[in-house]
This record gives structure tokens, sequence and C-alpha cells, in this order.
């Protein structure tokens, strides 16, 4: 796709500023540290972790997106393979690109050592639409090495995966963000959407709470597998958010990136 770069930051900068914007107006929690403090290390881990993909596309010159197009001009991965109407191709190759980020992001609780990387996300000690960005680089590359291969095995359309990744995003950002949603309105879209009430679940100190709701766009997934929690069971109000040994260092950049290798 002409322009998909420019495109995809374009929708990011914008659903960035409207979240950020509806945190300001209509806020679901009071934050535990100001905006200053935590967003210069989350938006630093964002900036090291576009770094870390460039430095990746050294070794692997085509990522998700090149990836796609690389199969379909050789004919590899079953989409390619098969002669099904686009629309039906595309969505297909969403929903299953969906259901692999949801079945990736529940292993990296179950495994140690992806956990170890994966808690850099959960340290934040307020949840808001820079937490969606919030991921140690290593987990970004690995997370991109699995996609080039299923994107490989499937064979979508180019088109496909950008709008899959378009989705992703947008929709993690939703429902990271500190948005005060109401109930009944939020009751109707997490039928189908991850929203910031069933997402903020994910993010409590509890074990049992935090290995639930892992879903980033679809809800379908976690009410299929049993994995779903409608509400914490502190309240949205006084639930405390991140790791049960942690303090105020996750707002640290280098505390941050050293997490995973730390001895706690």
């Amino acid at each position: 796709m002409e322009n998909e770069a420019l495109i995809r930051l374009a929708v990011f900068a914008g659903l960035f500023m409207l979240f950020a914007a509806l945190e300001s107006v209509v806020p679901r929690r009071d934050r535990t540290q100001t905006r200053k403090a935590r967003w210069t290390t989350n938006w630093a881990i964002i900036i090291i972790d576009t770094v870390t993909l460039r430095a990746l596309a050294i070794f692997l010159p085509l990522l998700a997106v090149g990836a796609a197009y690389d199969a379909a001009n050789n004919g590899w991965g079953f989409f390619n393979a098969v002669e099904w109407p686009a629309w039906l191709e595309v969505t297909l190759a969403i929903l299953i690109l969906d259901f692999a980020i949801w079945a990736q992001h529940l292993i990296t609780h179950k495994v140690p050592l992806l956990w170890r990387l994966h808690q850099v996300h959960h340290a934040d000690v307020d949840i808001d639409v820079t937490t969606a960005i919030r991921f140690h680089p290593v987990e970004i590359a690995l997370s991109m090495l699995l996609k080039i291969g299923l994107v490989y095995l499937m064979g979508p359309a180019g088109v496909a995966v950008i709008l899959f990744e378009i989705i992703l995003n947008g929709t993690a950002m939703f429902n990271h963000a500190n948005i005060k949603l109401p109930l009944w309105l939020d009751a109707i879209m997490r039928t189908v959407l991850v929203t910031p009430d069933m997402h903020r679940v994910h993010h409590s100190v509890h074990r049992t709470e935090h290995d639930s709701n892992y879903g980033f766009s679809l809800s379908i997934w976690d009410r299929m597998f049993r994995t779903y929690i409608a509400q914490p069971s502190e309240g949205h109000d006084e639930m405390k958010i991140g790791l049960r040994w942690q303090d105020d260092r996750p707002s640290k950049l280098t505390w941050s990136l050293a997490l995973p290798f730390r001895n706690k």
C-alpha cells in the first residue's frame, strides 16, 4: 500500500491525542504519578522499540507487511493457495492474527522467561494510553518474529496485515486509556471489543486477575477460553495497578529496561 507508514503514523497520532484528551476530560481513576514522570519513560521506551525494529530490519529486510507481499509474489501461504473472495480472506486473516496475539499474550504470562520481559509492561503503576506502548524492546522483537512467521504461513494480503496493525494499535491505546465510559456503553462494547474497564482487570496486582482478559482487540477469545473476568475484586477505584513488589521505580527508564534481568 502506498504511503502505508505515513497512514499508520497519522492514525496512531490522531488516536493517541484523542484518548489522551479524553483522559483529561473524563478520567476513570486518579493518577498516582504525574504524567511527566511516566510519559517521559514510556515514550523513551517506544522510541527504543522503534529503533530495535529498524535494526531487526537490517537482518530481516521483510517485516510483517513486507513478508505478506513477499509471500504473495512467491505463492507461499494458505491464502495464496486458495481463491476466496478478498473480503473473506482479509476478515479471516485479521481474526487469525488477533487470536495469535491473544495466544502470545497468554504465553508470556505462563513462561517464566517471557514473563520477565512482559512484566515491564505490567510494572507501570498507573494505566493510561502510554501503557499501550510500554513494552520491552526484546519482547517487541520476539513478537515481530512470531508475526513474520505467521504471515508466511498464512499468506494474507498486505492490506490485511496493515489493517490488523492499525486496529491492534488503536484498540490497545483505547483499552489502556484512563477513560470513564458509561456503564451501559461499556457493557455493550465489551461484547465485541476489549474496553478500558475490562482490560484494567488484567493490570491488577493480584495474580488471578492479571492472568485474565488477555485480549487487546476482540473480547471473544477470553470468553471462549474462559479467561474472562468481568470486574476487579476490589473495584476499579480501589484496585492497585502494577506488580505486588514494585514502587515508583517503573517511571525510571534504566530501571524499566533492566527489570527482566534483575533478581527480585
